[in-house]
């Protein structure tokens, strides 16, 4: 398995390693229940690894809320 730097995963999720585990266990989540993954991955790998390797790859990003006027 290849391993990501944290750095490359902070620089796809809005710079908050707070935003990051929250968006890799929801995309996890969409996995394990059957969504499509967008990376081509081993079969035997984890949702969660997959998860992070799509955010690495930017194929899944964080949505940036907007601020009140």
């Amino acid at each position: 398995m290849v391993y990501v730097a944290l750095e490359k995963l902070l620089d796809k999720s809005c710079e908050s390693i707070y935003k990051l585990v929250i968006l890799a266990s929801k995309r996890a989540l969409e996995i394990a229940e059957g969504q499509p993954k967008l990376v081509e991955v081993n079969a035997s790998m984890k949702p969660s690894t997959i998860a992070l390797y799509e955010i690495a790859a930017g194929k899944v990003r964080c949505k940036k809320a907007k601020q009140k006027e």
